[in-house]
């Protein structure tokens, strides 16, 4: 069993993240005298799908249960309002309300119980979490997510990861008309990984129009599979690109969802993991901490690019990616040209090699190092950068 990083608060939250993430695996570690609905058991979801007061019930018949947590609770959304009832006629009562989704649960309370609760998210393990046992080869194939991590056979748990979805979330609540086009979809838009959206390009690939890919990029967001990276613009002195970047949340999961074939180039589909990976172990970097971080990508009208920026009150950092096992001078432009413009913001180059080293004011460091010292409680590397300034 690994530690999470990830801190519970002491009052009621939300805790969202993809399925597989370990989220009730977490919540029955950390919270052992709680009560636990579990929406997934199909007597419970009945009996507060028919009658969601039947909560109020619940709750007052065990004066005792101090912390209720409430597993998978978009699937009966009308229990939000009962839920903020409770907190307010007992100051004592904490619920953790656990979700996949937060799409019925906005529709139905578009400010998720009045601040009343706060918004956590949950994601797949950071590689300081696995300790010894992470492995980038590993990693990189089959993804982060706890259920991938721990299964039997990995790879059959990840293709089978996205049907659940569909029969589970997608299928059965409605979410799409056309069931044969979203599946389309699903593999047209993993050749848009780590690429800038267009939405037409990606209709024409599944056979559907641009307002009907923008309605399923959306899907994919509110059911945590995806996100968009935005364009880095704050005091911009050149043009910028104006769209967004696309990218599953999980490289296991882009992998199993990526068609491939005699024609693909499978140093291109390491490189988009690898990219994957590291922009997702930042991403939940960021989100355990309290501090402000907030992530990007940097790309001018001309092609120049920068693959992820940092940005928050006290940090400013530029990451390129690369899947090689040496540093290449062509390797460092976009980093150099991005220095020409923020000359006060650290600039990192994470490559497949051993070495440490400093070229051209550029700190280059084994993408292996970088990701098994990512921790909530670390700032990013400072100190190895003047070390190797000096």
């Amino acid at each position: 069993m690994y530690s999470r990083f990830f801190k519970a608060p002491q009052q009621s939250f939300f805790l969202f993240g993809p399925r597989g993430t370990g989220k009730s695996t977490l919540l029955a570690e950390r919270f052992t005298s709680s009560q636990v609905i579990d929406l997934l058991d199909p007597e419970t979801f009945q009996s507060l799908s028919a009658a969601p007061s039947r909560l109020t019930g619940f709750v007052d018949g065990n004066p005792q249960v101090s912390r209720w947590i409430i597993d998978e609770v978009q699937r009966v959304p009308d229990l939000l309002p009962l839920v903020h009832q409770l907190i307010e006629k007992r100051k004592n009562l904490v619920f953790v309300l656990t979700g996949s989704s937060a799409r019925k649960l906005r529709r139905t309370s578009s400010d998720l119980l009045g601040g009343r609760a706060l918004e956590c998210h949950l994601h797949p393990f950071l590689a300081g979490e696995l300790g010894a046992d992470f492995a980038l080869a590993r990693a990189l194939q089959i993804g982060m997510l706890p259920l991938v991590w721990a299964a039997p056979n990995p790879e059959a748990t990840l293709k089978s990861y996205l049907s659940l979805y569909m029969q589970t979330e997608v299928m059965a609540e409605g979410l799409i008309k056309n069931v044969a086009a979203f599946a389309r979809f699903l593999e047209a838009i993993s050749f848009s990984q780590g690429s800038l959206m267009n939405f037409s390009a990606i209709g024409r690939d599944c056979g559907v129009d641009r307002k009907t890919v923008q309605g399923y990029v959306a899907i994919l967001e509110d059911l945590l599979l995806a996100f968009r990276l935005p364009v880095f613009t704050k005091k911009s002195k050149r043009e910028l690109v104006v769209h967004e970047k696309f990218y599953y949340f999980d490289a296991g999961v882009f992998r199993a969802v990526r068609p491939s074939g005699p024609l693909d180039q499978p140093q291109e589909i390491d490189g988009l993991a690898l990219e994957t990976l590291v922009i997702q172990q930042v991403r939940a970097w960021a989100s355990y901490r309290s501090t402000t971080e907030q992530i990007y990508f940097w790309r001018s009208r001309g092609g120049v690019e920068v693959d992820l920026v940092i940005y928050g009150k006290n940090t400013f950092w530029a990451i390129e990616i690369k899947n090689s096992g040496k540093v290449r001078s062509e390797d460092l432009s976009g980093l150099a040209e991005f220095g020409q413009d923020y000359p006060m913001a650290k600039r990192l180059l994470l490559y497949r090699g051993e070495r440490r080293e400093l070229v051209n004011g550029i700190l280059c460091l084994p993408v292996a190092d970088f990701l098994g010292w990512l921790d909530p409680i670390n700032n990013l590397p400072e100190n190895t950068f003047n070390d190797l300034s000096s």
